[in-house]
């Protein structure tokens, strides 16, 4: 019975025990590192504590039963293949500990160093190096500020302030030039700060301290930075992280030694060579925190051509085994190289495209996977402008392109500062000397970041290009003074408020607005650009995963277009129809007078007055939008919202008539507006008249729009021309509303088109929660149903569009209640569950139902592949997201399981 306990509860696995496949128990960092030791690549042999006994933690607030035998056993395990016990005076072995969840969260949890160092362990460390005492010293000051911060929380700029003055003591800006001496010196002082904060002395068993590190791991989950992270990249809040336990090997043993990250391929741009940052007589968190400047990956052929031929081996063999970019963290120990780390890579949206591309190219991957590593929020950003360029901007500095875009904005200094400027609309660049996971909210911010310190694999460009966000990093020639507010460059003082812009792609720096230009994917999609000839290869890459998508994909995508130029627009971002018209939108402007008549009409003969001054307009703007989407369908959603929209607020109507009343003018003719407004007042218009009420309380308003519509798809046809048109009555709740309006519709289609040949479908939109339920009835007099989401979730939450996103969805989604907000991605448990009922009653009582979306949930990618497993027929969306739902219909149509582009 306690072997079969402990194989049901095995919370602790060898790194020969895991494989790639086991991220979900061993996080991605400890299945990768088991899939390196099983190809016989030299890792440092260690342990993986499980993301189930993270959770189980998290859960009842500590350890599972086990797990403590569990983790002595295996240590024990490991202090054999060492031949070194964990802290030992004389020959101590030293582990680092490392979180790890399923999807790479990069720098969001905790890590701790040099675990098992302590003031008698440092001499043994000390000799164990060859009497190197500097690096020795240097190991336990970086053990107590780790430790510090991540397990007691002692504040880390306590630590970095010391470490400042020891360096100013010495009269140097470089931590290297700080001796034994110093850095003995440097502990004490360490000490002192985590007494002080922790009332109790720095724990000298080395058992302890890795105890208490794997707790902080575990602990880390829920930490405010990686909630905010998880929201961001919309990771799953109950995964856990896996901790693993590591023999700890030293890059910072001196000139000899060093620690690195490498890419297969580069990961701002997609292009194949070899890219990456080193760092001599350094620790791994020195890379990656940007603290010093590294120097680039080819540089270390000249400094050891052992190792770096090696790396280029195995970084090889990584890539062909895991078929895709990997990024890659190593260590060199005395001219030992050591990997410590490897993983799938995160990419920016363009170098996305361009390695998809490459790798079925090179027989690695087909074109169906090609398609699924790539998403809809990539491409999005590829259609984002770039810079224009001329003469006039010249830059003032050039650091490292670490995530490309063009952004401008106000410089901020801080992350609550750019948290505040961006609620109140402002664009913001995030100026810091380095970043770090605590500048995660100011980084969601800003528009852009700017870093004096850093390479491509800082914390601030690999969190920057998985966020999708541009990023400048490394740009030493600023002179960046945090406190003062301020950074001074080529002579100039930029301070917070100014302006600057920033290219993620060149790492120039600008100062002032630079202006944009489209990018060449638009161009591409607009047609401007033949991806057969151009020397382009994003835009290559882009032209053969978009035609493979729409090769694949099931659902049709339609537009939402009011006018002709957007649905010709539309057209050549791939559009296959018109899936909302909306007519409210034509009544607009100019025509705003025509309304008030239609409202203040007293009798029947002034109401068809109105109606037939409106009737030629609305005939002419359904010509236009018919002739541009020639031969595809264009739904005309009738009028739906409440006539008192195009009327002037009630309140300030009633002051202007009491000021003119009051001059002594005439205003007859203000004051039936007033009673008008005043009779159609509603305290929540939104529900009250609008959609198929107004059409049938206003007799003739349908009718009409019915007959522009049917004599403009007949004027169309009788050119040459093909109208597809579909007319879409809104809000309905009841059939018989539907039949009411549709009975009169009707006899107007039949009377207007006569032979000509024009087909008109009648049809509804499902966005009150009674339609999608009694769907089945609806259905019965109804040609097609299209989902207006929009409206469905207002109602399905209770929720006020207008008013709930700034007044309490912030704290919603700072609670976890929401994810995302419902608004921009459909909540398939609630409202998607309405949509699932409507579609099968709808196609159960009308086989062959057209099914589409028209809400703005058309265009998000995740509400794509929802809306395909549904069932329906098309989504429609804005003209610019065209192309990301046809490339977002196309993953769906390959996905059985589920993919994952993080």
């Amino acid at each position: 019975m306690a072997a079969q306990e402990t194989v049901e509860h095995k919370y602790v696995y060898d790194f020969a025990e895991g494989n790639k496949d086991l991220k979900d128990l061993l996080g991605g960092k400890g299945a990768n590192l088991a899939e390196m030791t099983n190809l016989g690549l030299p890792v440092p042999p260690g342990f993986t504590i499980t993301t189930e006994a993270c959770k189980a933690y998290l859960t009842t607030g500590r350890e599972p039963d086990g797990l403590a035998a569990q983790i002595e056993a295996h240590l024990e395990s490991l202090e054999r293949e060492m031949g070194r016990k964990l802290g030992d005076p004389q020959d101590p072995l030293l582990v680092s500990v490392r979180s790890g969840a399923k999807f790479s969260m990069p720098g969001m949890m905790e890590t701790v160093l040099n675990v098992g160092l302590n003031d008698r362990s440092v001499v043994g460390l000390s000799a164990q190096a060859g009497g190197n005492d500097r690096f020795a010293w240097d190991s336990y000051r970086r053990l107590i500020q780790m430790f510090g911060k991540t397990v007691c929380e002692v504040p880390g700029e306590e630590f970095e302030h010391a470490l400042d003055e020891a360096k100013r003591a010495k009269g140097t800006q470089n931590d290297l030039d700080l001796d034994a001496d110093d850095l003995r010196g440097l502990v004490d002082a360490y000490k002192k700060i985590f007494a002080k904060h922790t009332g109790r002395e720095f724990p000298q068993e080395p058992r302890e301290q890795l105890d208490l590190a794997i707790r902080a791991v575990f602990e880390s989950w829920n930490a405010e930075r990686a909630v905010v992270y998880r929201r961001q990249e919309r990771i799953p809040a109950d995964l856990g992280t896996a901790v693993n336990v590591v023999a700890m090997v030293f890059g910072n043993l001196g000139a000899d030694s060093g620690t690195g990250v490498a890419f297969t391929r580069d990961p701002g741009s997609g292009a194949q060579g070899i890219y990456g940052d080193y760092l001599a007589n350094a620790q791994g968190e020195d890379v990656v925190a940007g603290i010093r400047n590294t120097v680039p990956l080819q540089e270390l052929e000249q400094i050891d051509k052992k190792s770096y031929d090696e790396l280029l081996d195995y970084m090889a063999r990584l890539e062909e085994h895991y078929k895709d970019l990997c990024d890659i963290e190593f260590t060199i120990e005395r001219g030992k190289l050591w990997m410590l780390q490897t993983r799938v890579g995160k990419r920016t949206a363009a170098a996305a495209f361009v390695i998809a591309g490459q790798l079925v190219d090179e027989g690695l991957i087909d074109l169906d996977e090609a398609l699924h590593r790539v998403n809809g929020a990539q491409l999005a950003q590829l259609m984002f402008p770039r810079f224009r360029l001329d003469h006039e901007f010249q830059p003032v500095a050039k650091g490292i392109g670490a995530s490309p875009g063009a952004a401008s904005g106000k410089v901020v200094f801080t992350s609550a500062r750019a948290v505040e400027l961006a609620a109140e609309g402002e664009s913001v660049i995030l100026v810091r000397r380095e970043t770090n996971p605590d500048d995660l909210n100011g980084m969601i911010a800003a528009k852009g970041i700017l870093t004096s310190r850093g390479g491509k694999t800082s914390h601030a460009a690999v969190v920057a290009r998985g966020m999708g966000k541009t990023c400048v990093s490394g740009a030493d020639e600023l002179d960046v003074n945090v406190p003062a507010k301020k950074f001074i460059v080529a002579g100039q003082t930029v301070t917070e408020g100014d302006v600057v812009s920033i290219d993620g792609t060149t790492g120039k720096v600008y100062l002032g607005e630079v202006p944009v230009m489209p990018s060449e994917v638009v161009q591409y999609f607009e047609g401007s650009l033949d991806p057969e000839h151009i020397d382009n290869p994003l835009v290559r890459a882009v032209h053969r995963i978009m035609t493979h998508a729409d090769a694949k994909r099931r659902l049709l995508v339609r537009t939402n277009a009011d006018t002709g130029a957007d649905a010709a627009r539309a057209r050549r971002f791939g559009a296959e129809g018109i899936g909302l018209c909306r007519t409210e939108h034509m009544f607009l402007g100019d025509r705003r007078e025509l309304v008030e008549r239609l409202i203040l009409a007293s009798t029947g003969e002034e109401r068809e007055a109105a109606l037939a001054a409106l009737l030629p307009l609305q005939r002419e703007d359904f010509i236009d939008i018919f002739r541009e989407m020639d031969g595809l369908p264009v739904t005309v959603r009738l009028i739906d919202p409440p006539l008192h929209e195009f009327l002037p607020p009630l309140e300030q109507l009633a002051v202007n008539v009491a000021v003119a009343q009051e001059r002594g003018e005439d205003v007859a003719k203000e004051e039936a507006l007033l009673a008008a407004v005043r009779r159609m007042h509603e305290e929540n218009p939104m529900l009250g008249l609008r959609g198929v009420r107004l059409g049938l309380v206003i007799p003739g308003l349908f009718a009409m729009q019915v007959r522009a519509i049917a004599e403009a798809a007949v004027e169309v046809t009788g050119a040459g021309g093909t109208a597809c048109p579909e007319i879409m009555v809104p809000l309905v709740g009841a059939v018989q509303e539907l039949e009411t309006v549709r009975a009169e519709a009707e006899k107007i289609i039949a009377e207007v088109v006569g032979d000509s040949g024009v087909e008109v479908l009648i049809g509804t939109m499902i966005e009150v929660p009674r339609a999608a339920l009694t769907a089945g009835q609806i259905a019965e007099a109804a040609q097609f149903f299209s989902f207006g989401t929009n409206d469905l979730t207002q109602m399905g939450w209770g929720f006020s569009r207008d008013d709930v996103e700034g007044a309490f969805f912030w704290r919603y989604l700072e609670l976890g209640i929401f994810g995302i907000s419902p608004f921009e991605s459909i909540d398939r448990e609630g409202v998607g569950r309405l949509v699932r009922i409507a579609a099968e009653e709808g196609r159960a009582a009308r086989p062959g139902l057209k099914l589409g979306v028209c809400g703005e949930h058309g265009g998000d990618p995740d509400s794509v592949h929802f809306f395909h497993e549904v069932g329906l027929d098309y989504v429609s969306c804005s003209p610019f997201r065209v192309p990301v739902a046809r490339l977002e219909a196309g993953r769906a149509a390959i996905t059985t399981t589920g993919s994952d582009s993080r």
